[in-house]
């Protein structure tokens, strides 16, 4: 309803341009208004891929707008004064937003304000709501309804999400297997490196091609830098009774021979890091709380740092509204490393108000827990994996009460 009460008063909504790529579009993609002019730096003025991309960012949305760049200067207010009132007097239906800007602009907004006598509304995230600060009824203490999805945050900061490691489509189909397995690696999870590595061993998939569903090998392999590995019998029993395997047979000291269930089984005995990601895109969907999950979000960022392009990977990605949690999974101790590069994609992608967490199998140290404070990342290590608290804490993270979905 109030897409249609705004349509008859607003036309055109003014933006001030911002480096956080959701304070760019989220009042527009609000109120729908036929026109957006954003005042925005030389660089993006300039740049037709950008624009493109907010362009297509909102043709994704299932709207059209027609979209107006000028270059604005980042401190002089006169000029910036100048721009916004010629504006108005080209398009006096207009109104605009200072949710996101430099100070100069927002000096210059409030000047603009008092002058032209023109309607200004801003969007709070923390009550997720748009407030009426000079003549903008319709925005009055108005809730915001959107919810993003993954993808959505990606292409509003001009990335695009490619297909990662997970065909998130099936994993809908594993659900009641995710905990099985998480307690296998409990279980052995000081082994675990090395049961994996023997998984790759006595299945290879040589020289590109896919490893076999059926196996039969060496009870005893080739290890990492000249090392045997033999097969540890009791984690193969266990994979076999979560149905992870079938047809098991061993003959001690000898030969092994098994079934893997699938293809996605497959690939999950034989890489480190899935069973963690699973247990973690698990307790997403559990929290109840988030419209959409990705477990392996692979982004490429367009035209980055002179670049390109840059392709990184997102362990777990979900969303909650106009939300985004960025999950980082580490089957180790957590790096100074990881965490500096969860915060840049959080801060890429996410804007102001985004959630990074990482998540380790390890126990976590001081200096660790300092540098991720300091980031503004949350810390879930094993005690709390152990003690099954994850998806309590992912709600804290998001700042959702208990009963609250």
């Amino acid at each position: 309803m109030h897409h249609r009460k705004v349509r008859l008063c607003m036309n055109t909504l003014i933006e001030l341009y911002d480096e956080r790529a959701i304070e760019n579009v989220l009042a527009a993609d609000m109120f729908r208004p036929q026109r957006i002019v954003f005042l925005c730096p030389t660089e993006v003025a300039q740049s037709r891929e950008r624009q493109e991309q907010i362009g297509d960012f909102f043709r994704h949305r299932g709207w059209n707008p027609e979209l107006i760049f000028l270059e604005a200067s980042l401190y002089k207010v006169d000029r910036i004064l100048r721009q916004l009132l010629a504006i108005s007097e080209k398009y006096p239906d207009c109104a605009m937003d200072v949710t996101g800007g430099s100070d100069a602009e927002l000096f210059a907004a409030g000047l603009f304000a008092a002058k032209a006598n023109v309607r200004v509304f801003t969007y709070s995230r923390r009550k997720n709501r748009f407030y009426n600060i000079s003549g903008a009824e319709f925005a009055d203490n108005l809730p915001c309804n959107i919810s993003y999805s993954v993808k959505d945050f990606f292409l509003m900061a001009g990335g695009t999400l490619l297909p990662g490691r997970v065909d998130n489509g099936i994993l809908k189909e594993y659900l009641d297997d995710i905990a099985p397995f998480f307690d296998c690696f409990l279980r052995y999870r000081r082994d675990w490196t090395n049961i994996i590595t023997y998984m790759q061993r006595v299945a290879p998939g040589e020289y590109g091609q896919v490893p076999p569903m059926r196996v039969q090998g060496n009870y005893t392999v080739k290890g990492e830098r000249g090392g045997r590995i033999s097969a540890k019998e009791d984690a193969l029993q266990a994979f076999q009774s979560i149905g992870f395997l079938r047809d098991l047979d061993i003959v001690s000291g000898e030969k092994v021979s098994f079934r893997f269930r699938d293809e996605n089984t497959r690939f999950w005995l034989r890489d480190v890091g899935s069973v963690l990601e699973l247990y973690v895109y698990k307790a997403c969907r559990d929290a109840n709380i988030f419209n959409d999950i990705i477990s392996s979000a692979v982004v490429r960022w367009n035209e980055v740092l002179g670049h390109a392009s840059v392709i990184n990977e997102i362990d777990v990605m979900a969303s909650r509204g106009v939300v985004p949690l960025f999950i980082s999974c580490k089957v180790s101790d957590i790096k100074t490393e990881a965490l500096n590069e969860l915060a840049i994609l959080r801060d890429r992608f996410g804007g102001k108000g985004a959630k990074a967490a990482i998540v380790s199998t390890g126990r976590c140290n001081a200096a660790a827990r300092h540098r991720a404070a300091q980031l503004g990342i949350a810390v879930i290590d094993r005690d709390e994996l152990e003690t099954g608290k994850l998806t309590y804490r992912l709600k804290v993270i998001m700042k959702v009460e208990d009963g609250e979905s």
